[in-house]
């Protein structure tokens, strides 16, 4: 990734004026506002339709063993992109790092498209991530500088409202591309989508949220110990899901070290006292990485289930997941009312209770007499609570980070999310293919399905995910900076 040219003179960022009957599409905010939520649609569409497609490209590649691995892949390096955007975006502003971020993210999914092989399709997915982390971090760095206190739940509540139409004409646009012109197509034609959030959004950012927090304070150097750290935790997580893939004796040594360089970058990236569910800011990024990646890793194999054991088209396994966009939306929404903010951890519980019993419910399709819009209903139960708690999440970081630190915090609350997605997603992608997940579908076309040949490889995904989920209820009952009185 390359770093833009540095910006000759650092002029302060645009206050925008505080008018108390303005909400986020006021005449204060709109133009900034729409931007920023194109660039979330864009990630949105972008993750819905590849998911649909995801099945079928594995298959053609004959990776269906190293699934698991093209979502994770992108979670890996997303991480040291987190880190790098946190620290770029608090000493020069989040524009330069959104900028490289998107086209990262779109040369990516050219890199994927064009693959012939499947390490090749991975590559393209490890450098869209890099992108994706860039560009997460930067946007929080703008709502952080650029909204008030009181409209952050808002802008919140539009980027999840910003993934409903995207998960309604996602799946159904990428399953009738696949299905007529082939995979490659689901991701190069999302690149073009690029130029709109650019054009829109940039100009936008460059005018509210450009530029340190402090023009008038000296530059302050890169952090070099945390970029080494990033780099650390992104080898690490890389070998480890390379050794959870394998499945062999000879794999146990990247594994290891793998951990080795895993741990203490984890330990030194994040807020002190995480893994302890301490009080506060630690409990509210752990919990982050408890919801997201549990749910993540689920879902990521749900497709892929509905097309091998269900022998549904890509298109409807995609689509059975739509509604769940909506329900997200509606979770998001509830959580940024003002008269809930009083509730907001016992919204988080009953949240996480919620997706803990949807990825649980999920197995249940595997039964042939089971109806496939059972799980589409279940689904979107989590999806909801999955609403209420990413972000209640994103809301309560803002809260506990000083406007120097938001950029920093941030890239912690998205390293949790990235990281545990790629942990969970090593140990669900290894108990796969110990139960002969590689073998699912290869022996039965998309159009045909499957039989249920080998249900107890996605069992032995779903059910652990969903105690991770339960985990993540406890958590919730944490994120007060004091205990409870009274």
């Amino acid at each position: 990734m390359s770093v833009l040219p540095q910006r000759a003179a650092a002029a302060p960022a645009e206050v925008i004026p505080d008018d108390p009957k303005g909400g986020i599409f006021g005449s204060a905010y709109r133009t900034l506002s729409i931007g920023i939520i194109s660039v979330i649609f864009l990630i949105a569409f972008e993750a819905t339709a590849v998911g649909t497609a995801m099945p079928v490209a594995a298959r053609e590649l004959d990776g269906i063993a190293l699934y698991a691995f093209a979502f994770s892949a992108y979670f890996t390096t997303s991480l040291f992109g987190m880190v790098l955007s946190g620290q770029w975006a608090d000493r020069q502003g989040p524009l330069r790092p959104l900028t490289v971020g998107i086209g990262s993210f779109a040369a990516g999914l050219v890199c994927s498209g064009t693959a012939g092989a499947m390490w090749m399709f991975v590559l393209g997915r490890a450098v869209q991530g890099f992108g994706g982390g860039l560009v997460i971090v930067a946007l929080y760095v703008v709502v952080s500088r650029a909204y008030e206190e009181r409209l952050r739940p808002a802008i919140m509540a539009a980027f999840a409202a910003s993934w409903v139409v995207p998960s309604i004409v996602g799946p159904l646009a990428a399953g009738t591309v696949t299905e007529h012109l082939g995979w490659r197509w689901v991701f190069l034609g999302i690149p073009a989508l690029v130029f709109v959030p650019l054009a829109v959004a940039l100009p936008a950012i460059r005018r509210n949220a450009s530029g340190p927090v402090d023009p008038e304070a000296p530059p302050v150097a890169f952090d070099r110990r945390r970029i080494r750290l990033a780099l650390g935790i992104s080898v690490g997580a890389g070998l480890l899901q390379y050794a959870a893939q394998d499945l062999r004796w000879l794999s146990l040594l990247p594994g290891l070290v793998g951990a080795a360089l895993l741990v203490p970058a984890v330990l030194g990236l994040l807020p002190r006292g995480t893994y302890l569910a301490r009080r506060g800011l630690p409990s509210v990024v752990l919990l982050r990485g408890v919801a997201a990646g549990s749910f993540i890793a689920a879902e990521s194999f749900v497709p892929l289930m509905l097309v091998t054991q269900r022998g549904l088209s890509p298109t409807m396994a995609g689509f059975s997941l739509a509604l769940g966009g909506v329900t997200w939306a509606a979770g998001s929404w509830v959580q940024s009312q003002g008269r809930v903010a009083p509730y907001r951890e016992r919204l988080m519980v009953l949240g996480m209770i919620m997706v803990a019993a949807a990825i649980a419910g999920v197995p249940a399709v595997l039964v042939e007499w089971v109806p496939v819009w059972i799980l589409a209903l279940v689904w979107a139960m989590g999806c909801l609570g999955m609403g209420l708690v990413i972000g209640s999440t994103s809301v309560l970081l803002l809260k506990l980070s000083a406007p120097e630190e938001a950029g920093a915090n941030s890239a912690s609350l998205q390293i949790s999310d990235a990281l545990a997605n790629v942990v969970l997603l090593a140990a669900g992608g290894a108990a796969f293919a110990a139960l002969g997940g590689g073998a699912v579908g290869a022996a039965h076309s998309v159009a045909e399905g499957a039989g249920a040949s080998h249900p107890g490889a996605f069992v032995v995904v779903f059910l652990p995910m969903a105690c991770v989920a339960l985990v993540g209820a406890w958590v919730a009952t944490r994120l007060d900076a004091e205990p409870a009185r009274g």
